[in-house]
């Protein structure tokens, strides 16, 4: 019988990245599942409190759609099989059955910053991970490999306390060719794009009002266009621009990259966006020093799902 792999979704990104490395293990019996807990978290997750995650019921069906649309085997919650590999792009929750196979973590994007959290977490184990939020991806150090986007992302995991031997820089996918944005038809150009964040959806304080008006400066005249998170509140979103920045144009919907690619400069906060203006040259303001940000942007190797592959390749027949 084929071995089995088990690849653990979520957000579209994470589904998305999920689906492209499968296509290289083709040779084993392949099963998805949207992201889930065990536990008090898991329970949660059911009651409908957790939705601003990628545990929330939204983001599950999202994900299952997608998997379906794919005629992808689901086993939801993995609970069908033992796996020979998970497959995984977080490792902030690790559910008790999954530790029994061998797992590849991947890098889904940007890791947020270090804040006190981050410390409570990494130097006390009654501190659960995912309190500090991906200031803590790859701490948990249940997995056999760690795929990550760059050698400055290999030093700064290394920094966080990650074992040197399993990490292998592998670049991402959907940010390993973003010249491919490049070419596309969105309809505007030269513009400065702001992406905003999620903050306030996930309890974290944002001065939108003072942001906007900051925001308006940088321009300096030119033309603002805010692509709004996914995961953001658009109708109140949407109502802040106009009143602080009229004249904006306002997308909830939309590829962000070629915006990206069409734009003149670039602002955002903590997002994996922001590797997407700086494999393209863009002027971008994210709190980052420019030369620290380049290190950090994933490898432009086109070809990251074929190494991760090749990564859980040689963890499940080891």
């Amino acid at each position: 019988m084929n071995k089995k792999i088990l690849f653990v979704c979520g957000s579209m990104n994470q589904t998305t990245q999920m689906h492209q490395i499968s296509e290289h293990l083709r040779e084993y019996d392949q099963w998805f599942t949207p992201f889930f807990s065990d536990g008090l978290l898991g329970k949660a997750s059911d009651m409908g409190m957790l939705e601003f995650t990628i545990m929330g019921k939204k983001r599950a069906s999202k994900a299952i759609d997608y998997l379906t649309s794919h005629n992808f085997q689901l086993d939801i919650g993995g609970t069908l099989h033992r796996y020979d590999l998970v497959v995984t792009c977080t490792d902030l929750i690790v559910p008790k059955h999954l530790k029994r196979s061998k797992i590849v973590l991947v890098q889904e994007g940007m890791t947020e910053p270090e804040t006190i959290l981050f410390h409570l977490a990494r130097n006390f184990r009654w501190v659960p991970r995912w309190i500090a939020g991906t200031a803590t991806t790859g701490l948990s150090d249940t997995y056999e490999k760690f795929c990550v986007a760059s050698e400055g992302y290999r030093d700064l995991f290394i920094s966080k306390g990650v074992r040197p031997e399993k990490i292998e820089v592998t670049s991402i996918p959907n940010f390993d060719n973003c010249e491919r944005f490049l070419e596309n038809d969105f309809e505007h150009r030269d513009y400065v794009l702001v992406c905003t964040s999620d903050n306030r959806e996930t309890f974290v304080y944002e001065n939108r009002k003072r942001n906007i008006r900051k925001y308006l400066e940088m321009a300096d005249g030119r033309q603002l266009l805010f692509k709004l998170h996914p995961n953001e509140n658009a109708a109140r979103a949407a109502r802040e621009i106009e009143q602080h920045a009229p004249g904006s144009i306002v997308y909830a919907e939309g590829k962000t990259e070629e915006m990206i690619a069409n734009s003149r400069m670039m602002i955002a906060q903590f997002s994996s966006t922001i590797f997407v203006g700086s494999a393209l040259n863009k002027p971008v303001y994210c709190g980052l020093e420019p030369d620290y940000l380049k290190r950090l942007t994933p490898l432009q190797n086109r070809s990251a799902a074929c190494r991760i592959a090749g990564v859980c390749r040689q963890v499940i027949e080891a």
